[in-house]
C-alpha cells in the first residue's frame, strides 16, 4: 500500500512541474491530480495482486512443508514458490537436498554393515527371502563363512586393523561372486555379514549343485592368501559350510540351519576346508549336540572320578609317581575314557569347568597322600588349550593352596609339541612351579617337534618316551639303539628317563639295561582307583627289594 501511495506522490509531483510551467489554475490542480490518482490505483492494484501473489506461495510452502513431514521429500518445490518467493524456493531446495542425503545416510545404516558395505542380517535375510520365492523351484546354494583364526588377528594387530581385514575379506568375496557370475545372469549372488566373523552368500540359481563345490574353493583359495596390514599381514582361512536347495530345504530358515551345521562340522575337523550338509552330517551334530548335553549333566552331577596308574622305579621296584587319569562314569555307558568326550569337551568349552575339577581333586587327593605319608608324586597332564591359558598356573596355585597340598608331590606333564611351542610366560610359570618343589615332566617324547636346543631351555626335570617306540623294542634291533641313544640323551641333559606303555618283562628289562630309570604301563600295573593304588603300593613296599622285580609283568 505505501508503494501505491508513493508512485502517486511521484505522479503529482510530476504533474505539478508541468502546470508550473504552464501557471497555476484550478484546472491545472484538477489535471495535475487526475494522472496521480489513476496511477495510485494502479500502483494499488499491483501490490495487491503481487501481496496474492505471495500469500498463495507461502501456502504453498506450508503445504510442501507439511508433505515432507509425513516422507514426500522427493517432490520437487512448486514453480508458484520458485516465481513468487525465489529465495524461499532455494532455501527449501537445499533443506530437501539435506534430508535425502540424512535419509540416504540412514537406510545405508539400517540395511548395510557399516565396515564391509554388505548386506547387514536383516537386509541378507529380507532379500534372501525374495530371491529364494522369485527362483522357487530352481536348484541354489547357500554358503556358511566363518573365518579361522580372525580373534588372533584383532588380539595381535588390534581392533582397528581386523575391521580392515573384514573389509577385505568382504571385497574377495566380491571378486569370487563376479567370478561365478555369467553375463545373462539376471540373479546374481547375494553377499552379507551376519556378525563378527561371520559371512554368506546365496547363489539363487545354480546350473548344476557341483558348482557349489568350485565357488567353495574358490572361496577358500580367496581368504587363504595373506592379508596386507598396516604392521604386517595376516593368514587367516575360512571354514565353509554348504546348503543346497532343494535337497537341504526350500525355505531360509532350513538353508541357513544346514549350512551352519556344516561349516561347524568343517571347523572342528580341521579348519580350512568346506563341508556339505548331509545326513549322515546332522546325525553327527545331533550326537555331539547330545554329548554337550551330557557332559553338562556330568558336571552338574559329579559324574566325573580319577583314576590312577603307578610308575615304578628299575632300579628300586618303588613307586615313585602315579598318573592320574579323567573318567567319565557314565549313567548308561558306564566307565568312559578320556577319548570318547574330550575332544568335545574342548570344542564346547565345557573342558574349562573339567580342568577347574580336575585341579581341585588332584589336590585334595595330593594333600589326602601327604597326610598318609605317602611320598609317590601325583601327575597331571597339561594340555595344550590349559598351558594357553593366562590364569591356568594361578587356578593350579590357588587349589593345591587351599587342599594345603604339598608342591614336592605334584607332577606336571606336558607333550612334546606342546612345550616345544609354549609362550615365554608359561615356561616362566612352569619354572616358579619348579623352584616350588613340583616336577616337569615331557610326554610322548620320540614324536614331538621338539629339539635338544629347545629341551635344554625348558625347566625339566623328566622326559618319557612315546609308547610307540617302547611297544617293539623286543623285535626291532633298531629300535633298541634308538631307545638306548633316547635315554643317553636324556640322561645327558641332566634328566630322568621314563618308558610309557611297558607291558611285557622282557620290554622292562631291555629298559633296565639300557639306563632307564622308571616305567609305566600294563605289565607294571593298569589304571585302578585311588583306594586299590593305595592298596597296591603298600603291598609292592611290603615285598623284599630282591622280589619286586618280580612282580612286574
Amino acid at each position: 500500500m505505501s508503494f501505491a501511495f508513493y508512485a502517486g506522490g511521484v505522479a503529482f509531483f510530476l504533474a505539478l512541474l508541468v502546470t508550473a510551467r504552464d501557471g497555476f489554475t484550478a484546472d491545472s490542480y484538477t489535471t495535475a491530480f487526475i494522472p496521480a490518482i489513476v496511477c495510485a490505483v494502479m500502483c494499488w492494484a499491483s501490490t495487491q495482486r503481487i501481496v496474492a501473489n505471495t500469500a498463495e506461495a507461502i501456502d504453498k510452502a506450508v503445504d510442501r512443508l507439511a508433505d515432507a513431514a509425513d516422507g514426500e521429500i522427493g517432490q520437487c518445490v512448486p514453480d508458484e514458490i520458485r516465481t513468487a518467493v525465489p529465495q524461499l524456493a532455494t532455501a527449501m531446495d537445499r533443506l530437501f537436498a539435506q534430508l535425502t542425503d540424512n535419509m540416504d545416510n540412514i537406510q545405508r545404516l539400517a540395511l548395510f554393515d557399516p565396515i564391509t558395505g554388505l548386506a547387514n542380517r536383516t537386509n541378507f535375510r529380507t532379500s534372501a527371502e525374495r530371491l529364494l520365492a522369485e527362483t522357487a523351484p530352481q536348484v541354489g546354494a547357500l554358503f556358511f563363512i566363518d573365518l579361522d583364526r580372525f580373534k588372533t588377528v584383532n588380539d595381535t594387530h588390534g581392533h582397528a586393523c581386523g575391521d580392515m581385514l573384514l573389509a577385505m575379506v568382504a571385497d574377495r568375496l566380491r571378486v569370487v561372486s563376479d567370478r561365478a557370475v555369467a553375463e545373462e545372469d539376471i540373479y546374481p549372488p547375494l553377499i552379507g555379514r551376519l556378525a563378527g566373523d561371520e559371512f554368506t552368500m546365496l547363489f539363487p540359481v545354480l546350473a548344476d549343485p557341483r558348482e557349489a563345490g568350485w565357488v567353495a574353493t574358490q572361496i577358500l583359495e580367496a581368504l587363504a592368501t595373506p592379508f596386507p596390514l598396516m604392521n604386517g599381514e595376516a593368514t587367516i582361512g575360512a571354514s565353509i559350510g554348504i546348503a543346497l536347495r532343494p535337497d537341504h530345504g526350500l525355505t531360509l530358515h532350513d538353508l541357513m540351519r544346514c549350512a551352519d551345521a556344516a561349516m561347524y562340522c568343517a571347523k572342528s575337523d580341521g579348519r580350512g576346508r568346506f563341508e556339505l550338509y548331509s545326513e549322515a552330517l546332522a546325525e553327527e551334530m545331533a550326537s555331539r549336540t547330545r554329548l554337550d548335553a551330557e557332559l553338562r549333566d556330568a558336571i552338574d552331577h559329579d559324574e566325573f572320578t580319577l583314576v590312577f596308574q603307578p610308575e615304578v622305579s628299575l632300579s628300586s621296584g618303588n613307586v615313585v609317581a602315579a598318573e592320574a587319569l579323567l573318567r567319565w562314569r557314565h549313567p548308561v555307558d558306564g566307565l568312559r575314557l578320556p577319548g570318547t568326550f574330550i575332544g568335545r569337551a574342548e570344542d564346547s568349552g565345557l573342558m574349562v569347568e573339567i580342568g577347574d575339577w580336575v585341579l581341585a581333586r588332584v589336590a585334595r587327593t595330593i594333600a589326602h597322600w601327604g597326610l598318609l605319608g605317602f611320598e609317590g608324586r601325583l601327575a597331571i597332564n597339561v594340555s595344550p588349550r590349559q598351558i594357553d591359558r593366562a590364569d591356568f598356573f594361578a587356578r593350579l596355585r590357588a587349589a593345591m593352596r587351599e587342599a594345603g597340598a604339598p608342591p614336592r608331590l605334584l607332577e606336571l606333564e606336558i607333550n612334546e609339541t606342546v612345550a616345544a611351542h609354549a609362550r615365554g610366560d608359561a615356561i616362566a610359570a612352569l619354572a616358579q612351579l619348579r623352584d616350588e618343589g613340583a616336577k616337569i615332566a615331557i610326554d610322548g617324547f620320540g614324536t614331538g617337534l621338539s629339539s635338544v636346543a629347545r629341551l635344554r631351555q625348558l625347566p625339566i626335570d623328566r622326559i618319557k618316551l612315546d609308547r610307540g617306540l617302547i611297544g617293539v623294542i623286543e623285535e626291532d634291533r633298531q629300535a633298541r639303539l634308538i631307545t638306548a641313544a633316547l635315554i643317553g640323551l636324556i640322561h645327558g641333559l641332566g634328566c630322568e628317563a621314563v618308558a610309557e606303555g611297558v607291558e611285557t618283562p622282557a620290554q622292562a628289562e631291555l629298559l633296565r639295561i639300557a639306563g632307564c630309570n622308571a616305567i609305566q604301563g600294563y605289565g607294571v600295573a593298569r589304571p585302578m582307583a585311588e583306594e586299590d593304588f593305595l592298596a597296591w603300593s603298600a603291598a609292592l613296599d611290603d615285598l623284599e627289594p630282591n622280589f619286586r622285580n618280580v612282580s612286574i609283568g
